[in-house]
């Protein structure tokens, strides 16, 4: 296969192989400890043959369902966890919990500068934080927060792209705030992800200055360190199955955990009030869901492990990376900097021939829903949309940087990678 691969490409990959032994061993090591942990939530919660049985209609009773929430709310040390094939998304499972914990009358108020594209609707809010856009409102009367009474304020990112640690306790001294909305990734932003440590500094501030609830979006972040965020005092976590926590093998979903209280609250939204947690019939989902947990851990050091080379490998390349190859990581989103829109379509295609699904596609920039720009995606996986198997995302904006992540196994993730750095010389070269 490397023959696909030209003598140059595989003398940057080398050099790059060479200079990341100490980031593997590392990642090892993380992997290793949250295997262990997950494979000791299992055995606590007795999981066999039979939580797995699919159930219908209401789903009452189903044990496989509740033994899942157990497991997972153990895997990542919280009180409770509603985990439902029902949600159908990230954005959806983060619209529950913000709906769940929020009412009228209410403030929010995020600490990490303006939120990923598509949650600004659920906000009521436009890209650039404000709550209107040329005099229209393009959020409105859809259902967002905001036309339930519900007021959004912001805190933005220092010159660092880290948490204004001022800002957030003024705005707290400033006014009531109801909750604090943490994203732990980048999103479509050169900014770093923030460690679980980090978030505890939040928290720490939060506690002293107000009662709120505080929400952390944790998509892509989830196995990345040896804690998550609940262990650092937040209240609630969020994500989505089709990134770390489904371990390639849940075919949809999205989880809910942290305080009892508040999964019941979420668990009311998702559902009805009074039904909460009780209702929802797993249709033969609970297999999938169970051995994507368990295989969270590894498939999710696998995908760091990808980040990580892929880093190492476009800094040979001459090109800007964050985090770069000798960083930390919070989570498994790799941003290249590739400077034009050339490159950032060469890139994408690159990975998509490296995909196991569809490696035949040509990516295009389309307007996809929930995003205000053109947006190239590449995902050749088993599992339609999912980020935990290799794939690659841009908006066709300045600074034309792209967002990789995922691999299901280093090996072919790598070789994947390799493909996308070859095609981006070709760009170059044109």
């Amino acid at each position: 296969m490397d023959s696909f691969i030209d003598s140059e490409t595989e003398k940057l990959a080398e050099r790059a192989m060479s200079k990341i032994g100490r980031r593997l061993e590392i990642i090892d090591k993380i992997t290793e400890h949250n295997q262990l942990k997950t494979l000791d939530a299992f055995r606590k919660n007795y999981v066999c043959e039979s939580h797995f049985a699919e159930t219908t209609g209401y789903g009452y009773g189903d044990r496989g369902r509740d033994v899942l929430d157990s497991v997972f709310a153990d895997a990542v040390g919280a009180q409770s966890a509603f985990v439902r094939h029902t949600l159908t998304c990230g954005t959806h499972t983060l619209t529950v919990a913000l709906f769940g914990l929020l009412r009228p009358g209410h403030k929010m108020l995020c600490v990490t500068g303006i939120p990923y594209d598509t949650i600004l609707p659920t906000i009521g809010i436009c890209g650039d934080g404000k709550k209107s856009l040329g005099g229209k409102e393009p959020f409105g009367g859809k259902g967002s927060l905001r036309d339930y009474g519900i007021e959004y304020r912001q805190t933005d990112l220092d010159i660092n792209g880290e948490p204004d640690f001022d800002a957030i306790s003024k705005a707290l001294e400033k006014e009531k705030i109801d909750l604090v909305y943490i994203q732990r990734s980048r999103g479509y932003t050169l900014r770093p992800g923030l460690s679980v440590e980090k978030i505890g500094e939040i928290v720490k501030i939060v506690r002293e200055k107000s009662d709120a609830y505080i929400l952390v979006d944790n998509c892509y972040g989830e196995f990345a360190e040896t804690c998550e965020p609940l262990d650092s005092g937040a209240d609630l976590i969020a994500g989505s199955l089709i990134k770390n926590p489904g371990g390639g093998l849940a075919r949809n979903g999205g989880y809910i955990a942290g305080s009892s209280k508040l999964v019941d609250l979420c668990a009311c939204r998702a559902t009805a009030p009074g039904l909460g947690a009780e209702v929802g019939a797993s249709l033969g989902t609970l297999r999938s869901m169970f051995m994507g947990l368990f295989n969270a851990p590894h498939v999710t050091g696998e995908a760091l492990k990808t980040a990580v080379f892929a880093a190492a490998l476009f800094e040979e390349m001459g090109y800007e990376t964050t985090p770069s190859s000798d960083d930390e990581r919070y989570d498994i989103i790799q941003a290249i900097k590739l400077g034009s829109p050339e490159k950032l379509v060469a890139f994408c295609r690159g990975i998509q021939s490296g995909s196991p699904v569809d490696s035949f596609a040509a990516p295009e920039p389309w307007d996809m829903p929930g995003y205000d720009s053109k947006v190239i995606m590449a995902a050749g996986a088993f599992i339609s949309g999912s980020s935990i198997e290799l794939s690659a995302d841009a908006p066709l904006r300045p600074p034309y940087a792209v967002w990789l992540q995922g691999g299901l196994n280093f090996h072919s993730a790598k070789f994947g990678v390799k493909l996308a750095a070859q095609a981006v010389r070709k760009a170059s070269s044109r």
